[in-house]
């Protein structure tokens, strides 16, 4: 599967949201926040977690202090989760997420300085935080999303501060509003 499958998803009642960005930008705590905040049921799965705990992997690189992942394995795995929506996909990478399984991408921007300092307290080796800090003034995982996606469904937010996640959740909370009055959803 890739992210130009052109079959249209059977009507879902709640939308797939993927929240993605460079490690340290806030993911987690932003996807945790709007499952809270949202006005109609919604399942976070962080896609890393997921890739741990059951074995989406093709094994540990010591190097880099990370799973090899087995795309394949991760869509086979995630497929079912997603059919229905109602979901928040949480992932460094979303590229590999099949265009037609996604209503909204939200990619998460940190000002570098700030993600140096929380790759840092993560105890993150200096060559992982040299290169995800790279991976963010190059605006890396931006350029595939919309690469992978079409422009409208893109949405660039930064996440510097509790105060611009708690915005961010809130401009999420307005989008699902509006997702479900265009899809007639009760």
């Amino acid at each position: 599967m890739d992210s130009t499958d052109d079959d249209q998803p059977a009507q879902r009642t709640a939308p797939v949201i993927v929240i993605t960005g460079t490690p340290g930008t806030g993911k987690s705590t932003t996807a945790a926040l709007l499952v809270e905040s949202s006005p109609i049921p919604l399942k976070h799965i962080n896609v890393g977690d997921l890739v741990r705990l059951h074995g989406l992997h093709e094994g540990f690189d010591d190097e880099w202090q990370s799973y090899i992942v087995d795309d394949d394995k991760v869509l086979d795995e995630l497929e079912p989760l997603v059919a229905d929506g109602g979901v928040v996909l949480d992932w460094h990478t979303c590229g590999i997420f099949p265009e037609r399984w996604v209503d909204l991408v939200i990619v998460l921007r940190c000002d570098h300085t700030l993600l140096w300092e929380r790759l840092e307290k993560r105890n993150y080796p200096l060559k992982k935080i040299q290169e995800n800090n790279e991976a963010e003034i190059l605006q890396t995982v931006l350029d595939e999303a919309r690469e992978s996606y079409a422009d409208e469904i893109v949405i660039e937010l930064n996440s510097d501060t509790v105060q611009e996640m708690e915005s961010n959740v809130a401009r999420i909370v307005q989008w699902i509003e509006n997702w479900k009055k265009d899809n007639a959803c009760p």
